[in-house]
């Protein structure tokens, strides 16, 4: 049965499954779909268009679908979405989408997002991510797959984190920052400090593959060919892995241009 607190506030309009639990002082406005098995602490305020997938665990003071932060919104009927197997913790805030963004702010599986972290509309987080505490990430942010964005950090608007990346707590994200990467720094000083190789292991990379990342690295960041003469270096020599294919691709589609590397590294 549907575990519902007496001083929760559901919607009628709200559809919950069954196995729902809601705590108390929670608030789910109309429109909001919860799928089996996701459990919502107390003081919540989830607001709709939203739909929550399963074995979601939300803790306390955690506020969902709200309208987006976007002085051209006027109302229009955008929604969040959210997949299975998430762990939202305290006072997270997600904001849904905006028309001109597609309309849709999107997380996907198997996520972590830490207390005070902060999505914006439009934002398009992927599987195994983790938002570390107080990481704030502007509308139409993007993240990839396991990357790990740090503690405190900030992004701009439009800036794209590749997979398996790991973004120190601290930084100011101005371009998009390349898959497997280290990165750190303030804004305008954001560099690559060195490949995530420990978090590339940890996923079940071989050592076969990291070292043809690596090598990838090191023409792309460590040469001193021209961009495209890089790109086109890496396509011929180590094209055909599908982790460095992934990477040219990454770059070959960035519109704000990538991190570099540090001049000491």
């Amino acid at each position: 049965m549907t575990i519902i607190h007496p001083t929760a506030v559901i919607d009628p309009q709200a559809e919950l499954d069954s196995s729902v639990q809601v705590g108390a002082f929670s608030v789910i406005e109309a429109n909001v779909k919860i799928a089996r098995g996701t459990s919502i602490a107390t003081h919540v305020r989830i607001s709709g268009p939203c739909t929550i997938g399963e074995n979601n665990r939300i803790d306390s003071f955690v506020a969902l679908g709200g309208e987006p932060q976007d002085l051209g919104y006027k109302g229009e009927p955008t929604e969040l979405l959210i997949g299975n197997d998430n762990h939202i913790r305290e006072y997270v805030s997600i904001h849904r989408g905006t028309v001109k963004g597609g309309g849709k702010t999107i997380v996907g599986n198997n996520c972590l997002l830490m207390a005070y972290a902060h999505l914006g509309h439009d934002c398009i987080i992927a599987d195994h991510v983790i938002i570390v505490n107080a990481a704030h990430l502007s509308g139409h942010t993007e993240v990839d797959t396991y990357a790990t964005v740090g503690g405190l950090t900030g992004t701009h608007q439009f800036s794209r984190i590749g997979m398996f990346c790991f973004i120190g707590g601290g930084s100011a994200v101005s371009k998009d920052v390349p898959p497997y990467a280290m990165v750190t720094g303030e804004r305008g000083g954001m560099k690559i400090s060195g490949l995530n190789k420990v978090g590339l292991r940890r996923n079940g990379f071989d050592r076969a593959t990291i070292k043809q990342i690596d090598a990838a690295y090191r023409i792309l960041f460590y040469s001193n060919l021209l961009h495209e003469e890089a790109l086109d270096k890496v396509e011929k020599e180590l094209g055909g892995n599908s982790a460095v294919d992934e990477l040219i691709r990454f770059i070959r589609a960035s519109k704000r241009g990538v991190v570099k590397r540090t001049k000491s590294n």
